[in-house]
Protein backbone atom coordinates (compact mmCIF):
# COMPACT_ATOMS: atom_id res chain seq x y z
CA UNK A 1 0.00 0.00 0.00
CA UNK A 2 1.35 3.38 -1.06
CA UNK A 3 1.69 6.14 1.51
CA UNK A 4 1.11 9.78 0.66
CA UNK A 5 1.50 13.07 2.51
CA UNK A 6 -0.96 15.91 1.88
CA UNK A 7 0.13 19.22 3.38
CA UNK A 8 -2.73 21.62 4.00
CA UNK A 9 -4.96 18.58 4.01
CA UNK A 10 -7.61 20.17 6.23
CA UNK A 11 -8.17 22.89 3.65
CA UNK A 12 -10.44 23.03 0.63
CA UNK A 13 -8.48 21.27 -2.11
CA UNK A 14 -6.25 19.30 0.26
CA UNK A 15 -9.18 17.58 1.98
CA UNK A 16 -10.81 16.66 -1.33
CA UNK A 17 -7.49 15.22 -2.42
CA UNK A 18 -6.95 13.27 0.81
CA UNK A 19 -10.30 11.49 0.45
CA UNK A 20 -9.68 10.74 -3.24
CA UNK A 21 -6.27 9.21 -2.50
CA UNK A 22 -7.89 6.95 0.09
CA UNK A 23 -10.80 5.95 -2.11
CA UNK A 24 -9.29 5.75 -5.58
CA UNK A 25 -5.66 4.91 -4.88
CA UNK A 26 -6.36 2.80 -1.77
CA UNK A 27 -3.48 4.61 -0.11
CA UNK A 28 -2.46 5.38 3.44
CA UNK A 29 -2.71 9.15 3.70
CA UNK A 30 -1.17 11.47 6.26
CA UNK A 31 -2.43 15.04 6.51
CA UNK A 32 -0.18 17.83 7.77
CA UNK A 33 -1.99 21.03 8.72
CA UNK A 34 -1.57 23.84 11.23
CA UNK A 35 -5.33 24.54 11.14
CA UNK A 36 -4.81 28.26 10.65
CA UNK A 37 -7.34 28.22 7.81
CA UNK A 38 -8.18 24.51 7.45
CA UNK A 39 -11.02 22.99 9.44
CA UNK A 40 -11.34 19.56 11.02
CA UNK A 41 -14.89 19.35 9.64
CA UNK A 42 -13.39 18.94 6.17
CA UNK A 43 -11.87 15.66 7.35
CA UNK A 44 -14.81 14.06 9.16
CA UNK A 45 -14.80 10.45 7.95
CA UNK A 46 -11.12 10.55 6.93
CA UNK A 47 -9.39 7.24 7.63
CA UNK A 48 -5.77 8.35 7.71
CA UNK A 49 -3.42 10.08 10.13
CA UNK A 50 -3.26 13.77 10.96
CA UNK A 51 -0.17 15.64 12.13
CA UNK A 52 -0.76 19.12 13.52
CA UNK A 53 2.21 21.16 12.41
CA UNK A 54 3.47 24.03 10.29
CA UNK A 55 5.31 23.34 7.03
CA UNK A 56 7.79 26.10 7.84
CA UNK A 57 9.08 24.08 10.78
CA UNK A 58 10.93 20.77 10.75
CA UNK A 59 9.54 19.09 13.85
CA UNK A 60 6.92 17.29 11.74
CA UNK A 61 9.50 15.42 9.65
CA UNK A 62 9.89 12.47 12.02
CA UNK A 63 6.22 12.47 12.97
CA UNK A 64 5.27 11.89 9.35
CA UNK A 65 8.18 9.64 8.42
CA UNK A 66 8.83 8.27 4.92
CA UNK A 67 6.17 8.47 2.19
CA UNK A 68 5.97 7.54 -1.49
CA UNK A 69 4.84 10.98 -2.69
CA UNK A 70 3.94 14.44 -1.39
CA UNK A 71 1.03 16.65 -2.37
CA UNK A 72 1.88 20.15 -1.16
CA UNK A 73 -1.27 22.24 -0.77
CA UNK A 74 -0.39 24.20 2.40
CA UNK A 75 -0.24 27.93 1.75
CA UNK A 76 -1.76 31.29 2.47
CA UNK A 77 -4.25 31.53 -0.37
CA UNK A 78 -6.10 34.67 0.71
CA UNK A 79 -5.08 37.27 -1.89
CA UNK A 80 -6.22 40.08 0.43
CA UNK A 81 -3.30 39.34 2.77
CA UNK A 82 -0.87 42.19 2.09
CA UNK A 83 1.81 41.28 4.63
CA UNK A 84 4.53 40.47 2.11
CA UNK A 85 6.91 38.84 4.55
CA UNK A 86 4.18 36.65 6.04
CA UNK A 87 3.07 35.51 2.57
CA UNK A 88 6.60 34.75 1.37
CA UNK A 89 7.55 32.90 4.55
CA UNK A 90 4.43 30.73 4.51
CA UNK A 91 4.44 29.94 0.81
CA UNK A 92 8.09 30.00 -0.29
CA UNK A 93 9.94 29.09 2.90
CA UNK A 94 7.25 26.51 3.64
CA UNK A 95 7.87 24.97 0.23
CA UNK A 96 11.62 24.87 0.87
CA UNK A 97 10.95 23.02 4.11
CA UNK A 98 8.87 20.42 2.25
CA UNK A 99 11.70 20.00 -0.26
CA UNK A 100 14.14 19.45 2.63
CA UNK A 101 11.81 16.78 4.03
CA UNK A 102 11.68 15.09 0.62
CA UNK A 103 15.48 14.99 0.46
CA UNK A 104 15.80 13.62 3.97
CA UNK A 105 13.45 10.71 3.32
CA UNK A 106 14.28 10.11 -0.32
CA UNK A 107 10.83 10.98 -1.64
CA UNK A 108 10.99 10.85 -5.43
CA UNK A 109 7.73 12.59 -6.38
CA UNK A 110 6.29 15.91 -5.24
CA UNK A 111 3.15 17.54 -6.62
CA UNK A 112 2.58 21.12 -5.49
CA UNK A 113 -0.06 23.82 -5.89
CA UNK A 114 0.95 26.81 -7.95
CA UNK A 115 -1.57 29.35 -9.22
CA UNK A 116 -2.87 31.21 -12.25
CA UNK A 117 -2.21 34.33 -10.16
CA UNK A 118 1.34 34.21 -11.56
CA UNK A 119 -0.09 35.49 -14.88
CA UNK A 120 -1.69 38.62 -13.48
CA UNK A 121 -3.49 40.50 -16.24
CA UNK A 122 -1.48 38.78 -18.93
CA UNK A 123 -2.81 37.76 -22.35
CA UNK A 124 -5.22 34.84 -22.67
CA UNK A 125 -5.30 31.95 -23.10
CA UNK A 126 -2.58 31.87 -20.47
CA UNK A 127 0.40 29.66 -21.30
CA UNK A 128 3.04 28.27 -18.98
CA UNK A 129 5.88 29.81 -20.98
CA UNK A 130 4.57 33.36 -20.40
CA UNK A 131 6.79 35.56 -18.28
CA UNK A 132 5.09 35.79 -14.85
CA UNK A 133 3.43 39.14 -14.22
CA UNK A 134 1.76 38.78 -10.81
CA UNK A 135 -0.28 41.70 -9.51
CA UNK A 136 -0.19 40.72 -5.83
CA UNK A 137 2.25 39.12 -3.42
CA UNK A 138 0.30 35.85 -3.46
CA UNK A 139 0.89 35.46 -7.19
CA UNK A 140 4.50 36.52 -6.73
CA UNK A 141 5.03 33.86 -4.04
CA UNK A 142 3.71 31.18 -6.38
CA UNK A 143 5.98 32.37 -9.20
CA UNK A 144 8.98 32.09 -6.87
CA UNK A 145 7.83 28.61 -5.83
CA UNK A 146 7.89 27.63 -9.52
CA UNK A 147 11.43 29.03 -9.81
CA UNK A 148 12.49 27.09 -6.72
CA UNK A 149 10.96 23.87 -8.04
CA UNK A 150 12.65 24.25 -11.42
CA UNK A 151 16.07 24.75 -9.86
CA UNK A 152 15.52 21.88 -7.42
CA UNK A 153 14.44 19.51 -10.18
CA UNK A 154 17.51 20.42 -12.25
CA UNK A 155 19.77 19.66 -9.27
CA UNK A 156 17.98 16.41 -8.32
CA UNK A 157 17.21 14.60 -11.55
CA UNK A 158 16.10 11.46 -9.72
CA UNK A 159 13.07 13.38 -8.43
CA UNK A 160 9.90 14.41 -10.26
CA UNK A 161 8.34 17.75 -9.30
CA UNK A 162 5.00 18.70 -10.81
CA UNK A 163 3.59 22.20 -10.30
CA UNK A 164 -0.11 22.74 -10.94
CA UNK A 165 -1.28 26.26 -11.68
CA UNK A 166 -4.85 26.26 -10.40
CA UNK A 167 -7.32 28.64 -12.00
CA UNK A 168 -10.61 29.62 -10.28
CA UNK A 169 -11.48 26.54 -8.24
CA UNK A 170 -14.88 26.02 -6.61
CA UNK A 171 -16.69 23.11 -5.00
CA UNK A 172 -17.35 21.08 -1.85
CA UNK A 173 -15.32 21.65 1.32
CA UNK A 174 -14.66 25.32 0.70
CA UNK A 175 -17.35 26.19 3.25
CA UNK A 176 -14.83 27.17 5.94
CA UNK A 177 -12.63 29.45 3.82
CA UNK A 178 -14.63 32.57 4.65
CA UNK A 179 -14.16 35.50 2.26
CA UNK A 180 -11.66 33.69 -0.01
CA UNK A 181 -14.32 31.06 -0.88
CA UNK A 182 -15.49 31.07 -4.50
CA UNK A 183 -18.14 33.42 -5.84
CA UNK A 184 -20.34 30.36 -6.42
CA UNK A 185 -20.43 29.74 -2.68
CA UNK A 186 -21.11 33.35 -1.76
CA UNK A 187 -23.76 33.86 -4.44
CA UNK A 188 -25.45 30.62 -3.44
CA UNK A 189 -25.70 31.90 0.13
CA UNK A 190 -27.21 35.19 -1.02
CA UNK A 191 -29.74 33.53 -3.29
CA UNK A 192 -30.66 30.90 -0.72
CA UNK A 193 -31.53 33.75 1.63
CA UNK A 194 -33.79 35.24 -1.05
CA UNK A 195 -31.42 38.05 -1.98
CA UNK A 196 -30.43 39.08 -5.47
CA UNK A 197 -26.91 37.90 -6.36
CA UNK A 198 -24.45 40.80 -6.22
CA UNK A 199 -21.84 40.92 -9.00
CA UNK A 200 -19.69 43.64 -10.54
CA UNK A 201 -21.13 45.73 -13.37
CA UNK A 202 -22.19 44.34 -15.75
CA UNK A 203 -21.32 40.71 -15.16
CA UNK A 204 -19.08 40.51 -18.22
CA UNK A 205 -15.88 39.66 -16.32
CA UNK A 206 -14.59 36.27 -17.45
CA UNK A 207 -13.00 33.54 -15.35
CA UNK A 208 -11.73 30.05 -16.01
CA UNK A 209 -13.88 28.42 -13.34
CA UNK A 210 -12.85 24.83 -12.63
CA UNK A 211 -14.69 22.33 -10.46
CA UNK A 212 -12.62 20.86 -7.63
CA UNK A 213 -13.30 17.32 -8.86
CA UNK A 214 -11.33 18.13 -12.01
CA UNK A 215 -8.53 19.62 -9.90
CA UNK A 216 -8.35 16.39 -7.87
CA UNK A 217 -8.18 14.40 -11.10
CA UNK A 218 -5.25 16.51 -12.28
CA UNK A 219 -3.42 15.88 -9.01
CA UNK A 220 -3.95 12.12 -9.23
CA UNK A 221 -2.75 12.11 -12.83
CA UNK A 222 0.39 13.96 -11.73
CA UNK A 223 1.42 10.81 -9.85
CA UNK A 224 2.12 9.29 -13.24
CA UNK A 225 3.86 12.25 -14.91
CA UNK A 226 7.04 11.10 -16.61
CA UNK A 227 9.05 14.25 -15.97
CA UNK A 228 9.13 17.42 -13.90
CA UNK A 229 6.87 20.16 -15.25
CA UNK A 230 4.55 23.05 -14.48
CA UNK A 231 1.05 22.79 -15.95
CA UNK A 232 -2.14 24.80 -15.93
CA UNK A 233 -5.20 23.21 -14.34
CA UNK A 234 -8.44 24.86 -15.39
CA UNK A 235 -11.48 24.13 -17.49
CA UNK A 236 -10.07 25.76 -20.60
CA UNK A 237 -13.58 27.14 -21.24
CA UNK A 238 -14.08 30.37 -19.31
CA UNK A 239 -17.47 31.74 -18.33
CA UNK A 240 -18.64 35.18 -17.25
CA UNK A 241 -20.31 36.21 -14.03
CA UNK A 242 -23.74 36.43 -15.65
CA UNK A 243 -23.42 32.80 -16.68
CA UNK A 244 -22.63 31.85 -13.08
CA UNK A 245 -25.83 33.57 -11.89
CA UNK A 246 -27.81 31.88 -14.66
CA UNK A 247 -26.45 28.43 -13.71
CA UNK A 248 -27.19 29.01 -10.02
CA UNK A 249 -30.74 30.12 -10.80
CA UNK A 250 -31.30 27.00 -12.86
CA UNK A 251 -29.82 24.64 -10.28
CA UNK A 252 -31.68 26.29 -7.39
CA UNK A 253 -34.95 26.65 -9.35
CA UNK A 254 -34.96 30.42 -8.82
CA UNK A 255 -35.26 33.47 -11.03
CA UNK A 256 -33.31 36.20 -9.26
CA UNK A 257 -31.88 39.05 -11.32
CA UNK A 258 -28.31 40.12 -10.72
CA UNK A 259 -27.70 43.14 -8.50
CA UNK A 260 -24.86 44.97 -10.26
CA UNK A 261 -22.46 47.22 -8.36
CA UNK A 262 -19.23 49.06 -9.13
CA UNK A 263 -16.00 47.11 -8.89
CA UNK A 264 -14.11 48.68 -5.94
CA UNK A 265 -10.70 47.29 -6.90
CA UNK A 266 -8.18 49.40 -8.80
CA UNK A 267 -6.68 46.22 -10.22
CA UNK A 268 -8.85 43.34 -11.28
CA UNK A 269 -8.30 40.40 -13.60
CA UNK A 270 -11.07 40.87 -16.12
CA UNK A 271 -10.30 37.64 -17.92
CA UNK A 272 -8.55 34.36 -17.17
CA UNK A 273 -8.34 31.30 -19.36
CA UNK A 274 -6.07 28.29 -19.13
CA UNK A 275 -4.21 26.91 -22.10
CA UNK A 276 -4.34 23.17 -21.37
CA UNK A 277 -1.99 21.79 -24.00
CA UNK A 278 0.82 20.95 -21.57
CA UNK A 279 -1.61 19.49 -19.04
CA UNK A 280 -3.04 17.22 -21.71
CA UNK A 281 0.40 16.20 -22.96
CA UNK A 282 2.15 15.65 -19.61
CA UNK A 283 -0.73 14.72 -17.29
CA UNK A 284 -3.38 13.35 -19.64
CA UNK A 285 -5.61 15.98 -18.04
CA UNK A 286 -9.02 16.43 -19.64
CA UNK A 287 -11.54 18.30 -17.48
CA UNK A 288 -14.93 16.63 -17.32
CA UNK A 289 -17.11 19.29 -15.68
CA UNK A 290 -18.70 22.17 -17.59
CA UNK A 291 -19.55 25.33 -15.64
CA UNK A 292 -23.27 24.58 -15.55
CA UNK A 293 -22.81 20.90 -14.63
CA UNK A 294 -20.26 21.71 -11.94
CA UNK A 295 -22.52 24.32 -10.35
CA UNK A 296 -25.50 21.95 -10.50
CA UNK A 297 -23.51 19.22 -8.74
CA UNK A 298 -22.21 21.67 -6.15
CA UNK A 299 -25.70 23.00 -5.42
CA UNK A 300 -26.98 19.46 -4.86
CA UNK A 301 -24.20 18.85 -2.32
CA UNK A 302 -24.82 22.12 -0.50
CA UNK A 303 -28.56 21.56 -0.42
CA UNK A 304 -27.98 18.13 1.04
CA UNK A 305 -25.72 19.57 3.73
CA UNK A 306 -28.14 22.38 4.50
CA UNK A 307 -25.45 25.02 3.92
CA UNK A 308 -26.85 28.53 3.60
Amino acid sequence: MKRYLVTGGAGFIGSNLAFALEKERKARVTVLDNFSSGNYKNLVGFGGDIVAGDVQATDWFEKVGPVDAIFHEAAITDTTVHDQRKMMEANVDGFRSVLAYALKYGVKRLVYASSAAVYGNGPTPMKEEQVPAPENVYGFSKAIMDNTAREFAAAHKDMTLVGLRYFNVYGPREYYKGNPASMMFHLYNQMKAGKRPRIFKFGEQVRDFVYVKDIVRGNLNALDAEKSCVCNLGSGKPGNFNEVVEALNKAMKLDLAADYFDNPYSFYQNRTQADLRLAKAYLNYRPEWSLSDGIADYVKIMEKMGKI
